[in-house]
């Protein structure tokens, strides 16, 4: 595997957001999601649920509610306005406004052809949905009391409203009232209020609410009487969320716990069924703000930030990655670029960016040791992103002298002099008007161009000049069109060739020499999770979300031998069913046939001069073959050196932690972290960036607190 000197630091100041909503694209295969920063992301269930699309937040856009009406994805929040999102574009609509001051929930009808609000002032406003927009259509009986949540009757004809003390079931045709429900008059004597969190209406009549009281109830919407009522928690359960086939039921509560309910006989062979809590489960530690039922999974989110997909095994018809246990918390995308040549990191948050000096070391060690810095990490610069838009994407050139950043309105460059011990930044004033977003940056290896992934599949390329400016090149642009946006680029060493891949997860080569499309990279049916170009044969490397990899020969426009015999022997079983996407790929110049690649929770270097292991052999070998002979150890080897413990084993030699906080810390780090980015500096020197989950949650309010048995 060969030894590297290890820089290792933490990316302590990135705390992400906390999960607001949730919404399951019904009869679809998409995950909608939305955080407390107002970023919306979706997932895409038949691509292992890869985060395929981002739409970055926004200071003043709060979400409140999502929902899905066909293929379009719609969002209320506390500013009154309705917004759709638009999922090819990457950005968010002009508003529309409710009416009814803050929206704080909506739903749409099973056809998806009508919008339900829920608004501050107690009114419930119906929208219609029509070709570019929607349109209001008017409003249903207005009560006292902000309409917290609804939910629409499967046949389209009632809504039931949930307040605070208080359920209604309205009438679409006339828009009346129907049915006014107390829901606290079982604890009136404690003279507290009683919120309806969550709400849904069920095919048979049956309205499910969840409350303030920590209950979940079943009622009879006709009658306004109560058929169950189920206490499963002292806290508040905060969500809720109702399977298509009406059979089971998941809640979330403020404790971090989520609860699953079954439609389950009375008795075997007994055609009368009772709901019946089934399943509880703690992977959150702080609320659950928001659950979702798929057709094969619990999904919840939390104020800790994290989206846990727990899949029903009952519905797994065999073991695969479909079956593991999910849990995200970091984006399936890049937050730091290096600049090689300069060892510098930078680091990008939602509105501004950091970078920061790599610290050295003139000791050598052995296999695992930490070794003493001779100069600290240094903090250069920050750069702040004016106005309320959160960043898209960003940056810095292998160089380290340029700076790049863009905003949904605004492209930034900067250029970045390094004078002595300090440096000085100049923002570029007259930059090219570009297609905006840009939703992907890249420089050239020589630091001379920088490439802009924009909309409808399109490339920019812009020529650097000094001492501090740029002008656009050439646009390149996909043969045939392509609607979607570009979310991936690498170049290659020799300023040849650029590979681009859009939303439609086609893979485009361009020649930059003449600026004219080279091929296409033969379709596949997995998302394409990340990609890099060889530096000497100019080979692309590309892996998947199934996390199958393929190499493609780019001047001969076909997959490599190497490629096909993957394809014919295919990768070990545990490789494919791993659940966290290949989010990064660099090589090992000092040995060409090494690829080095890293998810999450791994770092691995991929030998190709080695054979593949077969399903029988151990994959995750590297501590058992250090214990081995020699003689032993060649019988074991195979191409996959997969390391989980980044300071000790593996091959990996010596530990250089970062700087101070928040950027990069100077203080040892005793056990790995999830890895947000790795990259090799030169032929002997790796990078690696860690995020601690317990520093995300000390800074964290503190949560509900639960009495355990026997403390």
């Amino acid at each position: 595997m060969g030894e590297f000197e290890v820089h290792r630091g933490r990316f302590c100041g990135l705390v992400p957001a906390g999960v607001r909503c949730l919404a399951c694209q019904p009869r679809g295969g998409r995950l909608a999601l939305a955080r407390t920063d107002g970023s919306v992301e979706v997932y895409n269930f038949a691509a292992n649920y890869f985060q395929e699309k981002v739409i970055p937040g926004h200071e003043v856009r709060s979400v409140e509610a999502l929902c899905w009406a066909g293929e379009r994805l719609f969002g209320a929040g506390l500013s009154g306005e309705l917004t759709e999102y638009d999922l090819v574009g990457l950005r968010a609509a002009p508003g529309t406004d409710g009416g009814g001051g803050p929206i704080w929930s909506m739903a749409a009808n099973s056809t998806g052809t009508r919008l339900a609000v829920g608004c501050e002032d107690g009114s419930v406003k119906l929208f219609l949905v029509v070709p570019g927009g929607i349109q209001f259509e008017r409003n249903l009986d207005r009560r006292k009391g902000r309409i917290l949540c609804l939910s629409w009757h499967p046949s389209d004809t009632h809504i039931v409203a949930g307040s605070i003390d208080i359920l209604r079931v309205l009438e679409v045709s006339s828009g009346h009232t129907m049915q006014r429900i107390l829901v606290n008059y079982q604890v009136q004597k404690l003279r507290r209020e009683c919120v309806v969190w969550g709400v849904a209406f069920l095919s048979c009549g049956t309205v499910v609410t969840s409350d303030s009281f920590g209950r979940v109830q079943f009622w009879d919407w006709e009658r306004g009487t109560l058929l169950e009522s189920h206490t499963v928690s002292t806290s508040a359960v905060l969500s809720l969320a109702v399977s298509e086939k009406e059979d089971s039921i998941i809640v979330g509560t403020s404790t971090g716990a989520t609860y699953q309910f079954q439609l389950l006989p009375v008795k075997i062979g007994s055609l009368e069924k009772r709901w019946v809590r089934t399943k509880p489960f703690q992977f959150h530690t702080h609320d659950v703000r928001a659950v979702a039922h798929s057709p094969t999974a619990l999904i919840s989110g939390g104020l800790d930030a994290q989206l846990v997909i727990r899949p029903l095994m009952e519905k797994m018809q065999k073991k695969s990655y479909e079956a593991a246990l999910r849990k995200f918390t970091f984006p399936h995308r890049r937050l730091v670029s290096c600049a090689r040549k300069a060892r510098l990191l930078l680091f990008q948050f939602s509105q501004h960016l950091e970078l920061w000096r790599l610290g050295s070391t003139e000791e050598t060690g052995k296999d695992g040791e930490v070794l003493p810095l001779c100069r600290l990490p240094e903090h250069l610069l920050q750069l702040k992103s004016k106005g309320p838009e959160h960043i898209y994407c960003s940056c810095v050139s292998p160089c380290g002298t340029w700076v790049a950043y863009s905003t949904a309105s605004r492209f930034h460059l900067h250029r970045v002099q390094h004078e002595g011990g300090g440096v000085s930044v100049e923002k570029v004033p007259k930059v090219p008007k570009l297609l905006l977003p840009a939703y992907q940056l890249q420089f050239s290896s020589d630091s001379s161009s920088l490439f802009v992934g924009s909309a409808r599949g399109s490339v920019h390329v812009l020529q650097l000049l000094e001492p501090g400016g740029c002008k656009h090149l050439h646009t390149l642009r996909p043969p045939s069109g392509s609607p979607e946006a570009v979310y991936l680029l690498a170049a290659s060493a020799d300023g040849h060739w650029l590979a681009a891949v859009g939303g439609d997860w086609t893979i485009h080569v361009y020649n930059l020499k003449c600026f004219k499309h080279h091929c296409t990279v033969p379709t596949y049916s997995g998302a394409v999770t990340a990609i890099a170009i060889h530096p000497l044969t100019n080979n692309l490397v590309i892996a998947y979300s199934d996390q199958q990899l393929f190499e493609f020969s780019i001047p001969e426009k076909q997959y490599t031998a190497w490629s096909r015999t993957v394809q014919k022997c295919g990768l070990h079983k545990v490789w494919l069913e791993r659940d966290s996407p290949i989010t990064h790929i660099t090589f090992n110049p000092k040995n060409p046939s090494h690829i080095l690649l890293h998810d999450v929770y791994m770092f691995c270097v991929l030998d190709k001069s080695l054979p593949l292991p077969d399903n029988s052999a151990l994959l995750m070998n590297q501590s058992t073959l250090k214990q081995l002979p020699e003689t032993a150890r060649q019988r074991q080897l195979h191409a996959f050196k997969i390391c989980k413990k980044f300071q000790v084993g593996g091959g990996v030699s010596g530990c250089v932690p970062g700087g101070a906080s928040p950027g990069l810390t100077s203080c040892p780090l005793p056990a790995p972290q999830p890895l947000l980015f790795a990259d090799l500096l030169d032929d002997n020197c790796l990078v690696m960036v860690e995020r601690p989950i317990m520093d995300i949650k000390t800074q964290l309010p503190l949560p509900v607190q639960q009495k355990k048995f026997g403390t």
